[in-house]
């Protein structure tokens, strides 16, 4: 009797054992494999989400930047309410033009000529050294890609354009001073999960203060 079983143990597994064996086995790396898929979407999901919200960031700094050292003239002696003025500024609802300082990289700025602009759907910033005399042939201006993928635009700002006129929300600014604040709209196509709330930048002032904006 106890040879017999002795025998039957050195046989090893039976047929029926090696198929629930390997069975268990296979569910266990596809489980293991739709468990990597998963983690790996998820994790390229998470990446690509970090990476919108750094550009968007970034771009907000920027223009938070450019917009808030636009460098002010001294006030003109026979100007009577005193204030100074801007070098160069004009917007519309979907461009802005205006004298900037440009950082040059080595923790200096220089004086540019700069435009803010939607060319395609690529939020673009335009620059040339600025120059006090006009080039009979201006170069072509160097071109930076500050936000893709956008739908649209829309520039507002806020203050009196002239003295008789209360103070308020405009699409259209030309002048010698600056509005008090500026408002930059983003708009993404639809599907797009981005979104940039409103963002408002208070320049250098130049005209007299007002009581502040509905927001």
């Amino acid at each position: 009797m106890h040879a017999r079983t002795e025998t039957r143990r050195q046989r090893g597994f039976t047929l029926l054992e090696m198929l629930v064996a390997l069975t268990v086995l296979g569910f266990l790396m596809v489980g293991l494999n739709e468990g990597v898929r998963t983690g790996l979407g998820m994790w390229s999901r998470e990446a690509r989400q970090i990476g919108s919200i750094a550009e968007l960031d970034s771009t907000a700094r920027i223009l938070r930047s450019l917009l808030g050292s636009i460098p002010l003239a001294p006030a003109v002696p026979a100007d009577p309410t005193g204030s100074s003025h801007v070098i160069a500024f004009s917007g519309t609802a979907d461009r802005l033009v205006f004298v900037g300082d440009m950082p040059t990289g080595v923790g200096t700025t220089r004086l540019a000529d700069i435009t803010l602009a939607l060319r395609g759907e690529q939020l673009v910033l335009l620059w040339n050294p600025h120059r006090r005399e006009q080039s009979a042939t201006p170069a072509a201006p160097n071109e930076t890609e500050l936000l893709r993928g956008v739908a649209r635009i829309e520039f507002a700002y806020w203050g009196t354009p002239d003295r008789d006129s209360p103070a308020t929300w405009v699409t259209q600014w030309n002048g010698s001073a600056m509005p008090q604040l500026i408002r930059i709209r983003v708009s993404f196509p639809e599907g797009d999960r981005r979104h940039w709330p409103d963002m408002i930048v208070a320049p250098p002032v130049g005209l007299p203060q007002v009581t502040g904006p509905p927001v």
